[in-house]
């Protein structure tokens, strides 16, 4: 099973950037397509962003298309998020994930990590 790893989370003012990263321990993560969800306080997981393992196709939940990039490093076996233009909205917990198949449905997904908080202060 791949275990997951996120960091990069903090407090930060609106309109800021972050970059989370999540690194896998092991070597299928070259075969994995990874996924990054977010979860608020009282709200359900969403969806956030994937990429595929291969040719590295992304998808982007609707609303956070423009400010949000994910990006991978299949070397270091490191999946990316880039955050711009942050919002309080966007606080949350958010976790990355690994799946065999691409996908917005975190039902897909079978290995996930411990999450890492993202605070934005208006």
């Amino acid at each position: 099973q791949v275990q997951l790893v996120e960091s990069g989370g903090g407090l930060v003012q609106a309109g800021d950037s972050l970059r989370l990263s999540c690194a896998a321990s092991e070597r299928t993560f070259r075969n994995k397509n990874m996924g990054w969800f977010r979860q608020a306080p009282g709200k359900e997981r969403e969806f956030v962003s994937s990429i595929t393992w291969n040719i590295g196709l992304t998808d982007y939940a609707d609303s956070l298309k423009g400010r949000f990039t994910i990006s991978r490093d299949n070397a270091k076996n490191t999946v990316y998020l880039q955050m711009n233009s942050l919002k309080p909205e966007d606080t949350a917990v958010y976790y990355c994930a690994s799946s065999p198949r691409v996908s917005r449905f975190r039902s897909v997904y079978d290995s996930w990590g411990q999450g890492t908080q993202v605070t934005v202060s208006s």
